[in-house]
């Protein structure tokens, strides 16, 4: 691995549970925090807000996605970046694998 590099293997961590959303933490640092969530079809993370500025990028399925009062439907390669603050959720239409990365204050 490069000096002062992280790499990830993403497709070795996608994984499905029936009964929750699967989140797994890929990267943790002072400036951000990267995020793999895997939702089955029909699951959903309710309205919330953020403290920090959000960035997601849908890798594959479908999902809609309230942000602020809109809601977008998201497939693979969507990318949308929330500022901080915003209320949104989620909800799977199929099943849904996208990276959620939240850049903290610094």
């Amino acid at each position: 691995m490069p000096e002062n590099a992280f790499i990830a293997k993403l497709d070795g961590m996608i994984q499905f549970a029936d009964k929750g959303i699967v989140s797994k933490s890929i990267y943790d640092s002072k400036h951000s925090k990267v995020v793999l969530f895997c939702f089955e079809e029909g699951q959903f993370l309710s309205e919330h807000t953020a403290p920090f500025e959000a960035h997601i990028n849908v890798l594959d399925g479908e999902g809609e996605f309230l942000l602020g009062t809109e809601t977008l439907t998201g497939t693979k390669g969507s990318f949308f970046v929330m500022n901080k603050g915003m209320l949104h959720a989620i909800k799977a239409k199929k099943r849904l694998v996208f990276l959620l990365t939240l850049i903290k204050e610094s």
